[in-house]
């Protein structure tokens, strides 16, 4: 898993970004193992918490603008600059380019945060509605349980899905961090 996570940085990245893949790995693994702990039935996954997918996109997005500072010294704000705008427009321009780096870290906690909740609700729900219907009706109840395996299933591939987009845009902005 280790060199599956170290191709998706240096196809981002390049070799430059290998140096990072401790950090990148760690993420990978902390959201796929939270999310993994999730799918056990009657536990909850912590990813499903907005504040704690929150911390993890502002803290990437705040570290990779450090790191963009470091790297490209004030030339990192060209960033923020398209170019061949006309100058009556660069200031809308300016302010629309750095609303859209900030929700970088709105929008990694979002997705990883709504993906989670609602499936996972969703077969804890269903596993609450299959004990109740098991009571009245075997074949039905049967049927739910088939229906629950699809969905878990289904999860444990949403669940490794999650983790690798989440690892994947974080080394595509790790990129904007190395150039302009």
């Amino acid at each position: 898993i280790y060199n599956f996570v170290l191709n998706i940085i240096i196809s981002q990245v390049g070799k430059r970004g290998q140096v990072y893949c401790v950090y990148i790995t760690t993420l990978f693994f902390y959201i796929l193992i939270s999310n993994f702990i999730g799918l056990i039935p009657f536990s909850f996954t912590i990813t499903s918490h907005i504040i704690l997918t929150f911390m993890l996109g502002a803290s990437s997005v705040i570290g990779l603008t450090i790191i963009g500072f470091l790297k490209q010294k004030m030339h990192f704000l060209e960033l923020f600059v398209p170019k061949g705008v006309p100058k009556a427009l660069l200031p809308l321009l300016v302010f629309i380019e750095v609303v859209s780096y900030i929700a970088r870290g709105f929008s990694l906690s979002i997705r990883l945060f709504a993906n989670l909740m609602s499936g996972h609700s969703l077969i804890h729900i269903l596993l609450f509605f299959i004990t109740k219907i098991l009571k009245f009706n075997f074949f039905f109840g049967f049927l739910g349980i088939f229906l629950i395996g699809v969905i878990f299933l289904l999860e444990i591939g949403i669940s490794f899905l999650q983790a690798y987009v989440f690892a994947v845009l974080v080394s595509i902005y790790l990129k904007d961090s190395f150039e302009v």
